[in-house]
C-alpha cells in the first residue's frame, strides 16, 4: 500500500461508488475496516467530501476493476508526483565540513579581537563550538595556536553577515546598560566630604565705625 493524498475522503468516494469490500478500501487508504465500516454507516467522516483517486490520478480505471472483479485483490496506487513533493523532507544531523571546523579558532580569535563584549556562550552557540575551545584561543593555549589569525566568521562561510550584525548589536546593547547601571551605582556610593567653614576672625571694630586712637592702642590712664 502506497500513502495517498486524503485517505478519508478518498475511502468515502470508494464506499458511495464501488463495490469494493471494506477490506479492500481500508488496505488502499490505510484506514482499519471498522473506521471504513462506521464511514458507510455514516458515523465516521460525514462532513468529508469523497475524493476521486481515479481522477485524482492515485488509482488507474484498470486497478478498480480488477478489484471489483475480485475481492481478494489489494489495489496498488498509483505514486502521486504530488504526493511525493508533499512528504515532509528528513534532515541528517548537520554536517560541518573538515575544512569548516579548522576555520573555527581563527573565528573565534576574530571575536576575542574586534568584539570582546560578545559572551563566550554566544560566540559558542553562533559557530558552533566549545566554551573551552573558546578559552583556549583566547589563552593562546590551543594546539595549532601559531597558525590562528583573526579572520571574520562571514569571509570564512561560518555565519552570514545579518546573524554577525545581529549577535553584535545585542552583545553591544547588553555592555551599555551593563555599563551604565555600574556607573550609576558607583556615582551614588561616592560621598562627597562636607566642607569646612571659611574661619573669620572676629573683628574689633564694629562695622562701619571709623578707628580711633583708643581703639587702636588702648586707653592711656
Amino acid at each position: 500500500m502506497t500513502d495517498i493524498l486524503m485517505p478519508k475522503a478518498t475511502a468515502v468516494w470508494l464506499v458511495d461508488n464501488t463495490s469494493l469490500s471494506f477490506e479492500q478500501i481500508a488496505d488502499f487508504c490505510g484506514l482499519h475496516p471498522l473506521e471504513v465500516r462506521g464511514i458507510a454507516d455514516g458515523d465516521v467522516a460525514r462532513d468529508i467530501r469523497g475524493v476521486d483517486p481515479v481522477t485524482g490520478g492515485q488509482l488507474t480505471r484498470e486497478e478498480l476493476e480488477k478489484a471489483q472483479d475480485n475481492p481478494d485483490y489489494r489495489m496498488k496506487a498509483v505514486v502521486s508526483r504530488h504526493a511525493e513533493l508533499l512528504k515532509p523532507s528528513k534532515t541528517g544531523p548537520k554536517y560541518t565540513p573538515v575544512s569548516r571546523r579548522q576555520d573555527r579558532p581563527d573565528a573565534i580569535s576574530w571575536f576575542v579581537r574586534n568584539h570582546p563584549e560578545v559572551t563566550d556562550a554566544q560566540i559558542a552557540k553562533l559557530l558552533g563550538t566549545t566554551k573551552s575551545t573558546i578559552e583556549s584561543v583566547r589563552n593562546r593555549t590551543h594546539w595549532n595556536s601559531a597558525n590562528i589569525k583573526p579572520v571574520d566568521p562571514v569571509t570564512l562561510g561560518l555565519i552570514g553577515q545579518l546573524q554577525l550584525d545581529e549577535i553584535v548589536k545585542k552583545a553591544a546593547d547588553k555592555k551599555a546598560k551593563d555599563d551604565a547601571k555600574n556607573g550609576g551605582a558607583a556615582l551614588q556610593s561616592i560621598q562627597t566630604e562636607p566642607e569646612e567653614p571659611e574661619f573669620v576672625p572676629e573683628e574689633r571694630v564694629r562695622p562701619g565705625a571709623e578707628p580711633t586712637a583708643e581703639s587702636v592702642f588702648g586707653k592711656n590712664d
